[in-house]
């Protein structure tokens, strides 16, 4: 087991298999398919991203150095999160930037569910967690790779 500590943006607890993105992540690119034909998995739908391409996100842990892409991106990760084909939680290497924040806590304020979300955990975790790994995440930030 292996433990990182990072900064909850929007705290919470979760435990779910990672996906690992190691480039920006496009949540407009990722998420367009899933949410405009149902594909309630959603899988994801950008090409420019060999990590996640094709791979179902719904319940995963995120694991992302950063988003990257549209101004609508918050939107957009919201409106996964309130139709159930979110990540059980979003995990930042990088700091949080301000569209995924929006996003990570309109779902967590407009949806009776929570969308854990926690970032800065550092170059070493993003190197460390390879996808399929279990991880648990707990309110005050603190990740464990199981």
């Amino acid at each position: 087991m292996k433990t990182f500590k990072g900064r909850a943006v929007v705290p919470g607890t979760a435990e779910a298999t990672a996906l690992v993105s190691h480039g920006g992540f496009n949540t407009l690119a990722s998420y367009q398919k899933s949410l405009m034909f149902g594909d309630k998995t959603g899988k994801c739908g950008d090409q420019n991203n060999p990590d996640l391409f094709g791979k179902p996100m719904a319940g995963t842990a995120l694991c992302l150095p950063q988003t990257i892409g549209s101004t609508t991106g918050g939107m957009v990760l919201y409106c996964a999160h309130a139709m159930e084909r979110s990540p059980a939680c979003l995990l930042f290497s990088n700091h949080i930037d301000s569209l995924a924040a929006a996003g990570a806590i309109l779902a967590d304020v407009w949806t009776d569910r929570r969308l854990p979300t926690v970032d800065c955990l550092g170059e070493e975790f993003i190197k460390t967690v390879k996808t399929g790994d279990r991880i648990k995440v707990y309110e005050d930030g603190t990740v464990e790779i199981l």
